[in-house]
């Protein structure tokens, strides 16, 4: 695989022309482990797991910009190779271990190899994003930007009640306002902030992407059991067109 082409590969554009006010980004679509990088050590089961992608969240996002109208902005490669919500500096980026797995191919990896994959993939993808975004800027119309997760029923053997987690960085507008939709709206367990936070260190996109240019902002975050089925993906994603949409014409009210 050549340079040009794991950049190509490393993020993804659908319904580029959508209308929509939302802008769509799923930076843990894919579990896709290519050449020149390979498996990193792992095994089949591990490479479908968790630590490797969010099940269900690309599907999710998927089904969110259909019915909003809105553009996808998808990762093409595993977490694992580069977590593209994590900046280059942080261990997480090319993470030695994901929860209870070791992760052989980023043990001790080189100041050399971390800028590759930085070029790679992190750069690209971030770039593509930033061009998204300006081009609405340009046209005058300023994009929301949402990010959708999704989480593990239980972590570290504790079961987890929350089913949808609402987000923030800096600016909790849009957070507030869907999490005061979702709760009148569904009977989802909605937390704001949890099962992370920007304390987690989760919210590298929306601070890099829509924080400095003021843009509202939310990462949405879903348990994964919830989202398993494209049928559910689905449901879930007219659930969350709503909620959006409804916090959206709150904070426009006020």
């Amino acid at each position: 695989m050549t340079d040009r082409t794991i950049q190509q590969s490393a993020v993804t554009v659908e319904r580029p022309a959508g209308r929509g006010p939302f802008l769509i980004v799923c930076e843990h679509a894919a579990n896709a482990f290519p050449p020149p990088w390979g498996t990193l050590g792992l095994d089949a089961a591990q490479q479908r797991a968790h630590i490797a992608w969010d099940p269900g969240a690309l599907g999710l996002a998927r089904a969110l910009s259909q019915k909003l109208d809105a553009t996808l902005v998808a990762a093409g490669l595993s977490r694992l190779i580069y977590d593209l919500n994590r900046p280059p500096h942080a261990p997480g980026a090319m993470a030695a271990r994901s929860e209870i797995h070791d992760i052989p191919g980023n043990r001790a990896l080189s100041p050399a190899e971390r800028a590759a994959r930085t070029e790679a993939i992190y750069l690209p993808f971030h770039a593509r994003l930033r061009a998204e975004i300006a081009l609405r800027l340009a046209r005058g119309q300023p994009p929301v930007l949402v990010t959708v997760h999704s989480f593990t029923p239980v972590f570290h053997g504790a079961p987890r009640a929350v089913e949808l987690g609402v987000i923030h960085d800096a600016d909790a507008g849009l957070a507030r306002a869907v999490l005061h939709e979702a709760v009148a709206r569904t009977t989802l367990d909605v937390r704001l902030n949890e099962p992370y936070s920007a304390a987690d260190g989760v919210t590298h996109t929306l601070a890099l992407q829509a924080t400095p240019m003021g843009l509202a902002n939310v990462m949405l975050e879903l348990r994964n059991d919830l989202i398993a089925t494209p049928e559910a993906q689905d449901a879930m994603a007219d659930t969350l067109a709503a909620v959006l949409n409804g916090a959206l014409s709150r904070m426009e009210a006020a």
